[in-house]
């Protein structure tokens, strides 16, 4: 009898979002790289929640900076709501932009699939896939150093 268990999943992992650490602890440029990565992508920012500043303001609790922005892009979101108008309320896509107590940055993406299996509408599992690998492709440019990335 085979006795091995499977890996426990990687710290932070969860199975609506995967996530990328990025260099540098300057969380304004990370912030402002997260936008320019996801723009390029067709991503535009409809909102930025600063978790940090609404936590101290509502419960006088000091935390580290946390922003969570929400994503659209906005010919796949259109293509989801004519295919079913109440997936707004699944909308839009959000990433998080977090530092931890080591000074270190991270960005989470909500998994559009995970989330956008609540419905069984097939055109919304189409733009859902089509989301997450323009997703997967901004977290794959922001695991590149910078210094990388200004080289030409």
């Amino acid at each position: 009898m085979n006795t091995t268990t499977n890996p426990a999943p990687a710290p932070n992992a969860a199975a609506y979002g995967f996530h990328c650490a990025i260099e540098g602890k300057d969380f304004p440029a990370a912030v402002a790289r997260v936008t320019e990565a996801l723009k390029a992508e067709g991503f535009g920012v409809l909102t930025e929640i600063d978790v940090q500043a609404t936590m101290k303001a509502k419960l006088g609790v000091d935390g580290l900076p946390y922003l969570i922005l929400g994503a659209c892009n906005p010919p796949l979101a259109h293509r989801a709501l004519e295919a079913e108008p109440d997936i707004g309320l699944l909308l839009p896509c959000n990433v998080v932009v977090r530092a931890k107590s080591d000074g270190q940055l991270v960005v989470g993406f909500m998994d559009p699939v995970a989330v956008l299996q609540m419905t069984s509408n097939v055109e919304v599992a189409k733009v859902a896939h089509e989301v997450k690998e323009r997703l997967q492709r901004v977290k794959t440019v922001l695991m590149v150093p910078t210094s990388t990335q200004h080289q030409g």
